[in-house]
């Protein structure tokens, strides 16, 4: 499973987190479903808190789903050999030429760019 021990950069640049459970209640699916994910790689959980238990950055959850075009991005991010925790700290560090960081920009719906960044980083 993509999970790792939190770091201590990480962790001050993701804002809020969700629990498994939680996530699997609010799109109404079995928490297997979500665990699925996060062993496919659509989503990066990261063991966190007293308990260790597994958590997501919130700002990947949209309602209903993911953040548009998140899968994609950490796709082409994980294709440049990123480590989920690069993934992590890519998505969540400010870019003042965006403006603001690429999961800002990906829940606004500006994932065109954010996706020719990504790219960018497979060269």
């Amino acid at each position: 499973m993509p999970v790792s021990e939190i770091e201590s950069k990480i962790e001050s640049l993701v804002p809020a987190w969700l629990y498994l459970p939680d996530i699997s209640e609010q799109w109404g699916v079995p928490v297997t479903e979500v665990r699925d994910m996060v062993k496919s790689g659509q989503l990066i959980a990261v063991r966190r808190g007293p308990n260790k238990s597994l958590q997501v950055p919130a700002p990947f959850i949209d309602g209903p789903g993911l953040v548009k075009h998140l899968s994609g991005t950490m796709t082409l991010l994980r294709d440049a050999k990123m480590t989920d925790e690069e993934i992590l700290e890519w998505l969540f560090t400010e870019d003042p030429t965006l403006p603001g960081s690429p999961i800002q920009a990906l829940v606004e719906n500006r994932g065109t760019e954010v996706k020719r960044r990504a790219q960018a980083e497979l060269l």
